[in-house]
């Protein structure tokens, strides 16, 4: 249930006072302690934005509070996402250095070949297969999943690696 209107942020000059009196000293704050490359002044709207936004639950002497655990937990999800993005793009730059035309297609050629050679095995085959070698689970593992003895799982798996064997004998030569 809402809290009366004057016990909460909800009242525009009450919510005036919180911005002006606070915005700055948390642009300020997050600046310092992340720098400029996260954009610490959208962080700022944004934690009074979502004040704005749930003002009925706070109170006027929690609200710097709340703005401040805001923008720093923004800030922080911020920095986690720089992190991924740069992550990403490290290891996405030392795949492609390494790639010319002819390994792209060749690696093109044998996936299609790989998802042809798929097609010839049975679906209780292609889900072992794909269980054990895709997902990287166990033969107990898939066992319990599927509701089969383990020795069912190892006998679909091994008749999967043979048939796929046969069908892509002409690439076993090949390096990729």
């Amino acid at each position: 249930m809402a809290k009366p209107l004057h016990q909460n942020v909800c009242e525009e000059q009450i919510y005036k006072t919180v911005y002006d009196s606070h915005a700055e000293d948390l642009y300020k704050q997050l600046y310092y302690k992340y720098g400029e490359h996260l954009n610490p002044q959208d962080k700022v709207q944004e934690a009074f934005i979502k004040l704005w936004q749930n003002c009925k639950d706070v109170l006027p002497n929690k609200a710097k509070g709340y703005v401040y655990t805001v923008a720093n937990n923004l800030m922080l999800n911020a920095f986690k996402h720089k992190k991924v993005v740069l992550k990403y793009a490290k290891n996405h730059a030392a795949s492609v250095e390494h790639e010319d035309p002819q390994f792209l297609m060749e690696t093109d050629e044998y996936l299609k070949k790989y998802q042809h050679a798929l097609s010839f095995l049975t679906e209780k085959q292609r889900e072992v297969f794909l269980l054990n070698r895709i997902e990287g689970k166990r033969h107990k593992a898939i066992a319990e999943q599927l509701d089969i003895s383990q020795k069912a799982v190892e006998k679909r798996l091994y008749a999967a690696i043979k048939v796929l064997k046969n069908e892509l004998v002409e690439l076993k030569g090949r390096s990729f």
